[in-house]
């Protein structure tokens, strides 16, 4: 999916400031951790071979099981990620 200049000027919209591209709540630091935890969730998906809330899940003898906060760093400094747990504790997510 090709990042378009209408895409940047939406994300852009409210950044008045260097501090709100590049601040503590800056877009970027923002940006990265919506991108890593979505990326979570789909190596949480292809680990159980299943999405979120689908029947299949059902009796499959391991299911999501929550999440677990974890901080790591990164070129825009520390970000708590929400990371996906299963029941069994066989999730070993690759992005973190």
């Amino acid at each position: 999916m090709p990042i378009t200049d209408q895409l940047l000027d939406q994300l852009l919209a409210d950044c008045k400031s260097p501090e709100d591209l590049m601040g503590e709540q800056g877009l970027l630091r923002q940006l990265t951790k919506k991108l890593a935890e979505r990326a979570l969730e789909a190596e949480m998906e292809h680990h159980l071979g299943y999405a979120k809330h689908d029947p299949a899940g059902k009796k499959t003898g391991n299911s999501r099981n929550g999440k677990t906060s974890k901080t790591v760093r990164s070129v825009h400094g520390e970000i708590e990620l929400e990371v996906p747990r299963d029941r069994n504790s066989t999730f070993e997510p690759r992005l973190v």
